[in-house]
């Protein structure tokens, strides 16, 4: 699954993280000014950057993309030095767009959070005054429109090129198990594997990495400005005074969240790893009863289609508890970011922009934090497909 598309997997990939370490690690240490160097008049600092759509185009973010663009050529020459795979352009450069339109697509998110603040602000100084300048409020809304339509267009073009490196992902797999054919065919269910299971792998994975891409990205963009904003929040609900208090709500809930989710789930991906077991071979049963009479009877097929019904009946009653409890949680999620600034509103600690701005930075941190919940489906489903994988790839080793 992995050998076929990137070179040296488990060395592969904790390199990938030792190189994304070490970059923060320099950009933490001064190396977002360090482009003063070459001539970029920086001095990073977000809430002197406008809030529009300039902002992309402005010094800090210049520096960054030229930043970005250096590393990655780094890593890539360097594993097509070692190694240089054949799918290499598309696991290392075609994982770095994505991971940069990612992290565009979170600035993108910050700077929307940035915008609620101001133009609430202003809404409700002319609700209190009972005049304004009407222009004030079509220059704000314009803003957020060429911010709206440039988010539109980086998630759509990503979209696009993911389901490509996706798509190259199914190839390469693909033709690395067509290598081993003469092995693998005498597997049971071997068709089913390399067309569906792979087929299910990719486009599971697709799902989930890029969501795992995504949460990490807010994470890093928002967690600062969530504890900035902790500090106009200092009370919560039944906790009264604490400090952080944003971080250890977000925290709390969606670990509260996560932890029950586990637990309620932790029969389902065993469960849809036995389904697929018991539909290839009622498929297959049929697939012999094509060209042999004596196979696929009436009572072996009733048989066989017991064995899948039993494992359905089995899945229905265990998914009923788990959507149960993962839509009261959702219902709860909705109430919860309101909830916990019930104390600050009553005190009149924060105004109306104040209050979108941390509900908006709040809802954000917390889904990053509500990754695994928001995922537990595809995690299952991807799973259940790696188990069979790994064990058609066991008959290879």
């Amino acid at each position: 699954m992995f050998t076929s598309f990137f070179p040296y997997p488990k060395l592969f990939f904790y390199t990938i993280v030792f190189w994304f370490l070490f970059n923060i690690f320099l950009w933490e240490c001064g190396g977002d000014s360090w482009g003063e160097y070459i001539g970029f008049p920086l001095g990073y600092n977000l809430t002197e950057l406008p809030i529009n759509i300039t902002r992309f185009w402005s010094y800090q973010f210049l520096w960054f993309y030229l930043w970005f663009s250096v590393s990655t050529l780094l890593f890539f020459f360097y594993w097509k030095w070692k190694v240089n795979h054949v799918w290499q352009n598309w696991s290392i450069l075609g994982s770095a767009f994505i991971i940069f339109n990612v992290w565009l697509s979170a600035q993108v998110s910050v700077l929307i959070n940035s915008w609620y603040g101001p133009f609430w602000d202003l809404i409700q100084i002319m609700l209190s005054n009972n005049k304004g300048d009407i222009y004030e409020l079509y220059e704000k809304i314009f803003n957020l429109l060429f911010i709206t339509m440039l988010a539109v267009t980086v998630a759509v073009i990503n979209s696009f090129f993911v389901s490509h490196y996706v798509f190259r992902w199914r190839t390469a797999i693909n033709l690395y198990y067509i290598s081993y054919w003469e092995r693998l065919r005498r597997v049971e269910g071997a068709a089913q594997r390399i067309q569906e299971d792979i087929m299910r792998f990719t486009i599971a994975l697709e799902s989930l990495s890029v969501g795992l891409i995504k949460a990490i990205m807010i994470m890093f963009a928002f967690f600062p400005i969530l504890l900035k904003l902790s500090e106009k929040v200092p009370v919560l609900p039944f906790f009264g005074e604490i400090k952080y208090s944003l971080v250890w709500a977000a925290f709390g809930w969606a670990a509260f969240g996560t932890i029950l989710l586990i637990i309620v789930g932790s029969k389902l991906p065993g469960l849809e790893f036995n389904n697929q077991k018991v539909e290839a071979a009622y498929r297959k049963e049929l697939v012999y009863g094509e060209d042999y009479q004596d196979r696929a009877t009436p009572i072996v097929l009733k048989d066989f289609f017991n064995e899948i019904r039993e494992n359905y009946f089995r899945l229905y009653f265990h998914y009923v508890y788990f959507h149960m409890v993962i839509n009261w949680y959702a219902q709860l999620d909705i109430l919860f970011s309101l909830v916990i600034l019930f104390p600050s509103i009553v005190a009149g600690s924060i105004t109306l922009g104040m209050l979108n701005q941390i509900s908006h930075v709040f809802d954000k941190v917390r889904e990053s934090f509500q990754y695994l919940i928001n995922s537990w489906k595809i995690i299952v489903e991807i799973i259940s497909v790696y188990k069979r994988l790994k064990f058609f790839e066991s008959i290879i080793n």
